[in-house]
C-alpha cells in the first residue's frame, strides 16, 4: 500500500501547511526555535493535518484558514508529543533521539506550552467560536486521558473499558477534532458535521489499536520507538490486558507481574505470551471493525477524490507496519 496516494490530492495544500508551521515557531528566545524545530521537523505522518486538509476539501472548502487550521491542530499534537516524551521518560521518538533526551525535561515542557500558547493565538487568527469551542474542548479531554492513563499505570486490574476510555480521550479525541473542526469551519450541514466527528473518532482508535499491537509484533527501527515501551512504563495495554483475561493462568501471570513491576527485562517472554494467547489477533480485529465504522461514517460526504483519500488512509491505518 502506498502512503503516498492520500497525501497526492492535497500536495500544494500540505506544502503551504508547512510553510505556516515554520512561520509561526518564530521566537525571540532561540532555544524556543530549536526545539521546536527540531520536533516538528522530525516528520512523522501528519495525519491530523492531513485529515483536516482531506475532510475540508471533501465539503467544498477552498480557502487559506483550512491550511491555518491544519496547522494549528499539528502545533497542538507536538505539543502532547513534547509533554507525553517527558511524563513517559522516552528516549527515542521517531528514529531518533527525544527532545527531553537532548535539552531535558524543563525546556520540553515550556517549549510544550508555547506551542500550546501559539495554536490557541492561530485558532483565535481564525476567528472561528465554533472551531474554538471544538479544539478548547479537545485539549482538555486530552489532558484528562494523559492524567487517567497515568493513574493507571502498573496498575494490572484495568479493563479493556478503561483502557477504551484512555485511548479514546488522549489519541481518538484529536483525531475526532481534526475532522470535526474541519467540518465546522465549513459550515457543514450538521449531519455531515456528525458523520465527520464519528469518522474521526473511530478513526483514532483504530489507529491507537494498531500502535499497541506494534509495541509488540513490530521492531524498533521501522517504528522508530523502541518495542516494549509501553511495557516498560508498566502501561497496560488491551495486547496485556487480553492475556491477562484470555490467556493460561501463567501467561496471565507473567503479564500481571511485568505490569505491575515495569521495565522489559521478559520482554520476549511476555511477546510469546501475548502471541500465544490470542490477543494480537484480537487487537488487531477490534482495529478493523473500527476502521470499517469509520469508512461508513464516510457515505455522508459526496463522491470526490478528497473521499477516496480519506478511505485510503482509515485502510492504511490498519495495515501499517509503524
Amino acid at each position: 500500500m502506498q502512503p503516498q496516494a492520500f497525501y497526492r490530492v492535497v500536495a500544494d495544500d500540505f506544502t503551504a501547511v508547512d510553510g505556516i508551521i515554520r512561520k509561526q515557531l518564530t521566537s525571540r528566545v532561540p532555544l524556543v526555535e530549536k526545539i521546536g524545530d527540531y520536533i516538528i521537523s522530525a516528520g512523522g505522518k501528519r495525519l491530523r493535518p492531513l485529515l483536516v486538509l482531506l475532510c475540508g476539501r471533501a465539503l467544498g472548502r477552498q480557502s487559506n484558514d483550512l491550511r491555518l487550521l491544519a496547522a494549528t491542530i499539528e502545533f497542538l499534537h507536538t505539543a502532547t508529543l513534547l509533554h507525553d516524551d517527558v511524563v513517559d521518560m522516552s528516549g527515542m521518538r521517531r528514529g531518533r533521539s527525544t527532545a527531553n533526551a537532548l535539552w531535558g525535561n524543563a525546556p520540553s515542557v515550556l517549549v510544550g506550552d508555547f506551542l500550546y500558547s501559539r495554536s490557541f493565538e492561530m485558532m483565535v487568527e481564525l476567528g472561528s467560536l465554533p472551531v474554538m469551542h471544538i479544539l478548547s474542548h479537545a485539549t482538555r479531554v486530552i489532558a484528562e486521558g494523559e492524567v487517567l492513563q497515568l493513574s493507571k499505570v502498573r496498575d494490572a486490574s484495568t479493563t479493556e473499558e478503561v483502557y477504551m476510555e484512555v485511548i479514546r480521550a488522549k489519541t481518538a479525541m484529536l483525531f475526532e477534532a481534526s475532522t470535526h473542526s474541519a467540518a465546522a469551519l465549513a459550515n457543514a450541514p450538521a449531519e455531515q458535521a456528525e458523520a465527520l466527528r464519528r469518522f474521526g473518532d473511530r478513526l483514532g482508535i483504530a489507529f491507537q489499536l494498531v500502535d499497541d499491537l506494534l509495541d509488540y509484533r513490530g521492531d524498533s527501527e521501522t517504528l522508530g520507538k523502541n518495542v516494549g515501551d509501553d511495557l516498560a512504563e508498566g502501561k497496560p495495554t488491551l495486547p496485556l490486558i487480553y492475556t491477562m483475561r484470555e490467556g493460561t493462568p501463567e501467561q496471565a501471570a507473567l503479564v500481571r507481574k511485568a505490569i505491575q513491576q515495569g521495565g522489559s527485562d521478559d520482554l520476549e517472554s511476555i511477546r510469546a505470551a501475548v502471541e500465544a494467547s490470542g490477543s494480537l489477533d484480537y487487537t488487531a480485529r477490534l482495529a478493523r471493525d473500527y476502521a470499517a465504522q469509520a469508512i461508513a461514517c464516510l457515505d455522508a460526504l459526496p463522491a470526490s477524490s478528497y473521499r477516496d483519500a480519506l478511505v485510503e488512509l482509515s485502510e492504511f491505518a490498519v495495515a501499517r507496519t509503524h
